[in-house]
């Protein structure tokens, strides 16, 4: 049975390091769209080694520039990678079975992280994310972080694991944790700023709990450990930073 053709597509600034291993997984695709944000690494030569339509914007925000990226596809069928995920071996046939008269608008795909020196321990839970998709149901969330895409129609969860490897280092993956949270003061709601003093006060030991116990991170030793307290912290600077914009707001006392 002939399947959809598929478009991958990626968005890039830098990325050098990980690009390579992203695309060497997809090379079997129809087609590789990156969009590029002003790379001044190898990103641009890796994105040409593998036969991809290069296209270059400067950065749009995070939804906003994968919105591009997908309308640049000449198919219907997207997969939407970021630059540091990879898919495995293996996981071709899943994908392209699934393109054979596909049952649904969109699939979610599992996501396994890399934790500072070694990946998630067996037994955690993963995370899941729509990312392959027909790009004429779907668009993005519009989202300042956390963007996600929003299918108009049924989706299904595939048997494929995607490998991210994120930050590599505790300073990286702190640093994320400051530059998300201040991103999320656009999508912050008209709560009072008692809600979030509150919040701030709470929450992070709740996102500690979450990540550690519920999620089975403590199965990775110290990696996941640390990973526990950095998610805690950006729990606490999210609400921290609302507290603080909506008291800015206020006259001094």
């Amino acid at each position: 049975m002939q399947r959809e053709p598929l478009s991958v597509v990626v968005t890039t600034c830098n990325n050098a390091d990980t690009l390579d291993t992203c695309l060497r997984g997809v090379r079997w695709a129809e087609e590789i769209v990156v969009l590029d944000s002003g790379s001044t690494d190898a990103t641009l030569a890796i994105a040409a080694h593998y036969g991809a339509r290069i296209s270059q914007q400067p950065f749009a925000g995070y939804s906003a520039q994968k919105q591009a990226a997908i309308d640049l596809a000449s198919h219907a069928w997207v997969l939407l990678l970021d630059s540091d995920e990879a898919v495995p071996e293996g996981a071709a046939p899943v994908l392209q079975r699934a393109l054979c008269a596909p049952r649904h608008a969109g699939y979610e795909l599992w996501r396994r992280e890399w934790l500072f020196w070694r990946w998630q321990a067996a037994g955690t839970r993963l995370n899941h994310y729509v990312r392959l998709f027909d790009r004429r149901r779907a668009r993005m969330s519009g989202h300042a972080v956390h963007e996600a895409v929003v299918v108009d129609g049924p989706v299904g969860v595939l048997g494929v694991v995607l490998d991210h490897y994120g930050e590599r280092d505790i300073a990286g993956r702190v640093a994320k944790a400051n530059r998300y949270s201040s991103l999320q003061l656009d999508d912050a709601g008209s709560r009072g700023t008692g809600v979030f003093g509150w919040r701030m006060v709470l929450y992070p030991s709740v996102a500690f709990a979450r990540y550690y116990l519920w999620r089975g991170h403590w199965r990775a030793g110290w990696a996941g450990f640390i990973a526990a307290r950095v998610h805690a912290f950006y729990a606490f600077l999210k609400y921290a930073k609302l507290h603080e914009a909506r008291r800015r707001k206020q006259p001094p006392q």
